[in-house]
């Protein structure tokens, strides 16, 4: 689908085309904002019960943003399990749902 419809400042593709379950992701930093002229590489990682569970993203360039921690893996609520939050900050409509893909992460 992403080679059918790319979308600008954004690829992604297997990391090793015998793993269907890592998958590397290149980020163009867009133009007017601190990341401009950044290429930014992060990894998925999808459980084996995927679309069920997300995918763990993690930065390999190193990046500041507050949604990434100093290691480099990524913090955002779709992509929190799936149900109610323990916490009560997110509702279940905001973490993992099953009709998230690549381009939606």
């Amino acid at each position: 689908e992403l080679n059918k419809n790319p979308v600008e400042g954004f690829s992604a593709g297997l990391i090793d085309d015998n793993d269907l379950y890592r998958w590397e992701v290149l980020i163009i930093g867009p133009p007017d904002t601190l990341y401009e002229g950044g290429v930014f590489k992060a990894h998925l990682t999808f459980p084996k019960d995927y679309p069920l569970r997300p995918p763990k993203m993690k930065f390999i360039t190193e990046i500041w943003h507050p949604n990434v921690d100093k290691n480099g893996d990524v913090c955002i609520s779709i992509l929190h399990e799936p149900g109610e939050d323990k916490y009560g900050y997110e509702k279940p409509e905001e973490r993992w749902l099953p009709i998230h893909t690549v381009e939606t992460i």
